[in-house]
């Protein structure tokens, strides 16, 4: 009698290394994807807190009088690039009115799970206003 071989599960096994396959597939998405959106929210943090730094720099001077305060331009783009050099990102700040900034932050993230997807480059972006609020009311 020839040696018989037994195949018996091995198709089981075939599915079982696809199924391992497609769920490590599918936790790396998520993982990098998590990171992704992770990064870009980073970005918009860093631009709103920038613009939070430059709509510091007032002109003290007629807010002290009760009257409504000028954004001091040059020290607002100041303070929010200072702010960005500080927290290490990359950014730039655009005077766009006599009261109004536009600040955009870029940041790259490299994915963690899935390296042959490749870094990607996520913005966030801020317009600051100043605007004199009395009682709720805006002046």
């Amino acid at each position: 009698m020839i040696g018989k071989h037994s195949e018996r599960g091995a198709a089981g096994t075939a599915w079982m290394a696809l199924l391992v396959m497609v769920m490590a597939l599918t936790i790396g998405i998520s993982v990098d994807l998590t990171g992704l959106v992770n990064a870009k929210q980073r970005a918009f943090d860093l631009a709103q807190q920038a613009g939070r730094a430059a709509g510091n720099q007032v002109q003290a001077g007629q807010a002290i009088l009760g009257e409504t305060p000028s954004l001091d331009l040059d020290a607002a783009a100041t303070a929010a690039a200072d702010f960005l050099t500080g927290s290490g990102a990359v950014g730039t700040v655009t005077i766009t009115g006599p009261q109004t900034l536009h600040i955009r932050v870029t940041t790259v993230y490299q994915p963690k799970v899935l390296p042959l997807i490749g870094a990607r480059t996520v913005a966030g972006e801020a317009d600051i206003s100043l605007t004199r609020v009395v009682d709720g009311a805006q002046l």
